[in-house]
């Protein structure tokens, strides 16, 4: 028997938990709960395989829970807000978030979120070759990338743009279709975070190498030119 996914919720509203955990595991989930950023912290032990973490909370808010635990846990972390503007969009895909999801919501479409983001993980935990691309070698299994030996740094985002373009070496992506297979989601709202992406990318190639292994094809996208 496969066993079963873990949740942790996190809001300080308890109807919302409420709901969330009832939802959930009638779905067949294991939900773990958290009221603050400080208990989201003291739940990592659980090790949850996603995250619904909401912006607003006491404590320590979504976005500060996030930047502390992106570099440690590598589970989709999905923010629910009554937050509209892009500016906080952006900013909590650039601290690590996965995905932005807009009170009120729609609960089946949360729900088939949270699957879609989970199915991403599990494909993800499939082991693939190491590619080598002259110095530059991609460990997928591992999601480390080193150059001569070195690590090259990069963010959840950030391998997942490379691993996308590295195994389709040639095959241009748009934003559009970047920020849907990385996010696993279609998400044209928030694709031009894609290109803030790429250029960090090539920046962290630059301290190693003059090659940016990846191609702007203007007014098409990105491909692999490693």
């Amino acid at each position: 028997m496969n066993e079963k996914k873990r949740i942790l919720i996190a809001d300080d509203e308890k109807g919302i938990i409420r709901l969330l955990k009832d939802y959930f595991e009638i779905q067949d989930y294991q939900v773990i709960e958290a009221r603050n950023g400080l208990e989201v912290l003291g739940q990592l032990n659980k090790e949850p395989d996603l995250i619904l973490l909401d912006v607003n909370m006491p404590m320590l808010d979504g976005f500060e829970v996030c930047e502390r635990i992106r570099a440690h846990i590598s589970c989709p972390i999905l923010f629910l807000t009554a937050k509209i503007e892009e500016a906080d969009r952006i900013k909590g895909l650039m601290l690590g978030g996965d995905d932005y999801i807009l009170k009120p919501f729609s609960i089946d479409e949360l729900g088939a979120r949270v699957e879609a983001h989970l199915r991403r993980e599990e494909r993800k935990k499939t082991d693939r070759a190491v590619k080598i691309f002259d110095r530059l070698a991609i460990h997928y299994g591992e999601r480390s990338i080193y150059y001569e030996e070195q690590p090259v740094s990069l963010t959840k985002t950030e391998f997942g743009i490379v691993e996308v373009l590295s195994l389709n070496a040639g095959q241009i992506f748009s934003k559009e279709q970047l920020y849907e297979r990385v996010r696993g989601l279609e998400g044209s709202a928030d694709n031009s975070i894609i290109t803030e992406h790429i250029r960090r990318i090539r920046s962290k190639f630059g301290r190693f190498t003059a090659h940016s292994y990846i191609e702007t094809v203007w007014g098409v996208g990105y491909r692999w030119i490693g």
